[in-house]
């Protein structure tokens, strides 16, 4: 039986190495920015760079002007997010995976054998995390860095999904990596995934 895990996490809290961790563990694929990639290829219309471009970000000019002067066409954004949805559920549907971020929760979310996991963790924590792990970046910068990915990815969440973001009644497990450590963090999701 297929076993998917996905991981939201807010930046910095770890949710990647977790990821990356758990896949290792259970001897299974790890997809991150790697489904950007995919994404390219299932929509071939779709550049390399425009992917990054709207990697997680909510489109800023979709509405109205959108739907009276472009009605036919779907913004690049809505394209985006289409191939990358089919993506993930391509990958679920045929290899166990641990998927990290884009919303594989809401997107999976009829899949009976998905474990859904939110990492977080306090900011000051995640900044001083991610601080030693910057070189060059001042504390402040960091910090900076943190505030807007929060931002984009909660914005990205709630656009798409019309969910709140990190929000535990959407999510089987939520873990606190400032209280619980990585090491315990990965732990208790493998225990967690033993069930699923």
């Amino acid at each position: 039986m297929r076993k998917i895990i996905t991981i939201g996490r807010e930046f910095g809290a770890g949710g990647g190495e977790i990821g990356k961790r758990i896949a290792k563990e259970l001897g299974i694929e790890y997809y991150d920015k790697d489904i950007i990639f995919k994404t390219v290829m299932a929509a071939q219309n779709l550049s390399p760079e425009q992917v990054h471009r709207w990697d997680e970000r909510v489109p800023k000019n979709f509405g109205f002007t959108q739907s009276l002067f472009d009605f036919y066409n779907k913004p690049l954004e809505e394209e985006l997010w289409q191939a990358q949805r089919d993506a993930i559920r391509e990958l679920a549907n045929k290899e166990s995976c641990v998927i990290v971020g884009r919303n594989g929760d809401y997107i999976l979310r009829e899949f009976d054998h998905c474990l859904n996991v939110f990492i977080h963790a306090g900011f000051q924590w995640r900044v001083k995390r991610m601080t030693g792990m910057m070189d060059g970046k001042s504390e402040e910068q960091v910090a900076g860095d943190v505030k807007a990915v929060d931002k984009a990815r909660k914005k990205y969440c709630e656009y798409y999904t019309k969910c709140t973001y990190g929000d535990a009644r959407n999510y089987d497990l939520t873990l606190n990596t400032e209280k619980l450590g990585i090491d315990k963090a990965v732990e208790l999701i493998l225990k967690a995934a033993e069930g699923i």
